[in-house]
């Protein structure tokens, strides 16, 4: 089977990673995906153009991220941590967080 994924060759990526249906799946050059992290279908973890270098991603160990939530920019979403489908997050996370909706609402 084919899948439509967009992973960099610079973007690190640890062990035990899990892509689930990973069609629409996008990885930037400088995102770092941490051991046992899990990535679900139509998932964004992108730059947000207004800057070069270390701009993309990175996600703590054991972090789940839901179909076609969108992380942003150069930021750190801790440990442990879920984010939901849909949501679009732009700012840090701190360890064992949860974030729903469009505007990454933590609850």
């Amino acid at each position: 089977e084919v899948y439509g994924m967009d992973l960099h060759p610079a973007a690190r990526f640890g062990r035990g990673i899990m892509i689930d249906h990973g069609h629409g799946v996008v990885v930037g050059e400088t995102a770092v995906v941490d051991d046992d992290c899990t990535l679900l279908h139509g998932v964004t973890l992108g730059g947000t153009g207004k800057v070069r270098g270390d701009r993309h991603p990175k996600l703590g160990k054991r972090v789940v991220v839901g179909s076609y939530a969108s992380i942003l920019g150069n930021i750190h979403i801790g440990h442990d941590s879920k984010i939901g489908s849909g949501a679009t997050l732009m700012h840090d996370l701190p360890p064992w967080t949860t974030v729903v909706g469009h505007k990454g609402r933590v609850v």
